[in-house]
């Protein structure tokens, strides 16, 4: 996606605190039912996934040693690292390998054919 491609839309509460921040990373076309995309928000790489025409993002770096998760395959809401084949569950973040472990959560908005995600 083209820097000039990205939008960015801010809420603000009185007094100009920001509530949050969401940044458009893909439409809908670019992630097909299934699959993962690597895309970056806020100076993050994160890992964008569709799972049953729903959207989850969640940070890219597997924790196990950085592989990166956007790459692995996606079985229903779980995400196997291409690496070593550590299992996530992209609604959670938290690994199924060491329920101690989680990556990042990212919040997500569709609007129309725009994902926006957190940032």
């Amino acid at each position: 996606m083209a820097e000039e491609d990205a939008f960015v839309v801010k809420i603000f509460l009185t007094g100009g605190r920001v509530v949050a921040s969401f940044v458009k990373v893909a439409s809908r076309s670019d992630v097909p039912e299934g699959s993962g995309k690597l895309v970056e928000a806020g100076g993050k790489k994160i890992a964008l996934f569709n799972a049953g025409g729903k959207f989850y993002a969640i940070g890219n770096d597997c924790k196990h040693r950085g592989g990166p998760l956007a790459e692995g395959d996606l079985d229903g809401t779980h995400v196997t690292c291409p690496w070593h084949g550590w299992e996530y569950d992209i609604t959670t973040g938290q690994s199924l390998d060491d329920p101690n472990v989680t990556v990042g959560c990212f919040a997500i908005k569709v609007e129309g054919d725009d994902i926006l995600v957190e940032a």
